[in-house]
């Protein structure tokens, strides 16, 4: 029922920035997180931030201080703005659904629903 629907990436040079988007259907604003996590060739699918319905955000400190996740309620959509990237930033990026992510916000078995992705590529 519900679907997300990720859009935003693409390719940037180190240090640049890029703003994915996310829009999300068939839910409404009741209690539930929403994330952004990524996961690179060989790599486990790790979360990157993570953003309740209250408002509460939770990053990984890999991306503390770079990212921002926000939301707009009134578009059902969600936001990750991405600065100073890094080549290790490289990844396809998904965004998360949960009805209910405590207390495991970061984890990817925590979500419900996800979207199809959306690749991030930074050179350095």
């Amino acid at each position: 029922q519900v679907q997300l629907v990720e859009s935003g990436g693409g390719s940037v040079q180190a240090g640049g920035s890029l703003r994915l988007s996310c829009a999300g259907y068939g839910y409404t604003n009741s209690g539930h997180c929403m994330g952004w996590f990524r996961q690179a060739p060989g790599k486990e699918r790790e979360g990157v931030a993570v953003i309740a319905s209250d408002g509460r955000t939770i990053y990984a400190d890999s991306v503390k201080g770079r990212f921002t996740i926000s939301q707009d309620i009134a578009k059902n959509t969600l936001y990750l703005q991405m600065n100073s990237l890094k080549p290790e930033d490289t990844a396809m990026y998904y965004c998360a659904f949960a009805w209910n992510c405590w207390p495991l916000f970061l984890r990817a078995s925590s979500y419900n629903y996800w979207g199809q992705g959306t690749q991030v590529t930074v050179s350095s």
